[in-house]
């Protein structure tokens, strides 16, 4: 750490702080003036009362009276003395205590503050650094990032402009580096050659400035941006983005497939070579109410349910456990599988659903998304939406608040098979999950959370299903970096893969009770280039067998510290 001299001198050496030093010392000048003046006014007064003092005492009556500490030992007699002991006394409140320390505060101290501020924001990232994760803006997705980065021994650094952003977030724990978004030089201290990944979530302007800055240095690192336009895409990509998203209409697809009046079978929502995971509502289907070994699934279809979605939580599968109108199921499989499960549950509900359109709440970009996913499947719909340049585009949008029933009667609450809640504040979106429960007790309700903190909270509310934009953005950027090695899935859910360990080589599947130990479900063993998709139990696993799991982010914590470090 720099010693108090040279940080003074490097301080003063800077081009802003030569200025402010100026200033100051006009101002010192200006004040041993005016000290020096009613020092000598006090020598004539003092005569003209017949009294006569040293300059020392002089120079210490003008300090104590305008420092205001008064001691009183001197004092004048007449009136005009008083007078001119009153306008010191004034003059050194104004300029010594008040103008003195602003000064000094404005011109010397703050400057050095800043200094040291800067000089404990970190500027660089260490040479040893390589394989990181640059993000450009910390939000919500990069906190969740973040977290998840640690979680897997990732080395990330966030880059941050504003220095007390820099600054908190470096006393919060965060990785921080300072320095302009747009300075190459900024990239070059963060060995963006070395990286595995800048994820560029900035708006779309500052996103193309970063990109093609960032392409200045390397043309080889992968990175990942946001579009909120969509005219963005293709400037984006030719800026040199490596892949482009626009998230708010993946999640807009992501929850219209899960409204029931488009399907009850299962939704693929990711995959390991041919094994298949996907996700299945139970609500009315033949499942509802069934536990899952009545269901006899693995023996009629070969599928295997490898998890259950239960209000938000993600539940390890119990064969006496019932399935609900909340239910979704995990399933894992291959194509043929999940196609004969889909033969099996087939359209079995769909009679009973109502008829009238889907309801969906929000026309913003992720309502458009839902509303266009709707249409491309043949499904009616109605949005519901305030602003009427959005409103007036499309017939099937109805202006108006989503808090007035006669708006939502007017859309068709009455007869919908399912309402989706898609706008981007949370406490609204709470607010009219329960609105809409108590209007319509037997609808599905599927809503968007823009934090995962509020997952829970929309599913007490009432919702049956809820998806996280926060998720769903760190689960795509995520699988990004690990390829073929992690498959993260919504809300925390996992596929990984593990080699066989000295411990588990020559064990049986069924005896090592992995699900009932750690929570994760081993979906299928690949041996060599043959994958055997949904093992059996008592298959005996070999040495250089690899294992492909599935489960919550606690569960794979529980598995990877029993057997991974065997």
């Amino acid at each position: 750490m720099k010693s108090m001299p040279s940080q003074l001198a490097a301080l003063l050496n800077r081009p802003s702080s030569k200025s402010n030093t100026r200033m100051l010392f006009k101002f010192l000048l200006l004040l041993a003036l005016l000290f020096f003046a009613f020092s000598f006014v006090f020598h004539v007064l003092m005569l003209h009362e017949g009294r006569e003092y040293s300059w020392l005492t002089g120079f210490y009556w003008t300090l104590t009276v305008m420092s205001t500490l008064g001691f009183g030992d001197i004092t004048f007699v007449s009136d005009i003395g008083r007078l001119f002991s009153i306008v010191v006394l004034l003059s050194g409140i104004v300029f010594l205590l008040v103008l003195l320390p602003f000064t000094f505060i404005q011109f010397f101290y703050a400057p050095w503050l800043e200094a040291q501020n800067k000089a404990r924001a970190p500027r660089s990232v260490p040479d040893t650094v390589s394989a990181h994760v640059i993000f450009t803006q910390f939000d919500a997705v990069t906190e969740n990032l973040a977290a998840k980065c640690l979680q897997y021994g990732i080395h990330y650094v966030i880059l941050v402009a504003d220095l007390h952003q820099a600054l908190d977030l470096h006393d919060r724990g965060y990785r921080v580096v300072l320095g302009e978004l747009d300075d190459p030089d900024t990239y070059i201290r963060l060995r963006v050659r070395q990286a595995a990944l800048v994820v560029v979530l900035n708006d779309d302007l500052t996103s193309t400035n970063i990109i093609y800055t960032v392409r200045e240095i390397s043309d080889r690192v992968a990175t990942v941006t946001n579009a909120d336009a969509d005219d963005s895409l293709d400037i984006l990509q030719l800026a040199g983005s490596t892949h482009v998203f626009q998230f708010t209409q993946l999640l807009g697809q992501a929850l219209a497939r899960r409204v029931l009046g488009i399907s009850m079978t299962a939704n693929v929502i990711g995959g390991f070579d041919e094994l298949l995971i996907a996700e299945a509502p139970a609500m009315r289907t033949q499942l509802q109410g069934v536990s899952l070994a009545d269901s006899r699934l693995r023996e009629k279809t070969g599928v295997t349910v490898v998890g259950i979605w239960e209000q938000g939580r993600f539940l390890t599968p119990q064969a006496r456990q019932r399935m609900g109108e909340s239910t979704v199921l995990v399933l894992a499989g291959t194509a043929d599988q999940l196609e004969r499960y889909d033969r099996l549950i087939g359209f079995a509900g769909h009679q009973d659903l109502p008829g009238g359109p889907v309801l969906v709440l929000g026309g913003g970009r992720v309502g458009r998304s839902v509303a266009a996913t709707l249409e491309a499947r043949g499904i009616d719909f109605r949005v519901v939406e305030k602003r009427e340049r959005i409103a007036s585009q499309d017939q099937r949008f109805i202006q108006g608040s989503a808090a007035d029933r006669d708006v939502l009667v007017a859309a068709g609450i009455d007869t919908t098979p399912s309402i989706i809640i898609t706008t981007h504040d949370d406490n609204l979106n709470i607010y009219l999950t329960i609105y809409c429960r108590r209007l319509r007790p037997d609808v599905q309700i599927i809503s968007r959370a823009s934090l995962d903190r509020n997952i829970n909270t929309l599913h007490r509310a009432g919702a049956n299903l809820v998806m996280s934009y926060t998720s769903l953005c760190a689960s795509t950027i995520m699988n990004l970096l690990k390829p073929g090695k992690l498959l993260m899935l919504s809300e925390g859910l996992n596929v990984f893969r593990m080699r066989v360990r000295h411990r588990l080589e020559g064990r049986i599947l069924r005896d090592l009770r992995i699900r009932e130990e750690t929570g994760c479900s081993v979906v299928a063993v690949q041996r060599g280039e043959r994958t055997e998709i949904n093992p059996d139990p008592a298959i005996v696993l070999e040495r250089e067998d690899e294992l492909i799991l599935i489960g919550a982010v606690e569960s794979e914590k529980a598995f990877m510290e029993r057997y991974a470090t065997v």
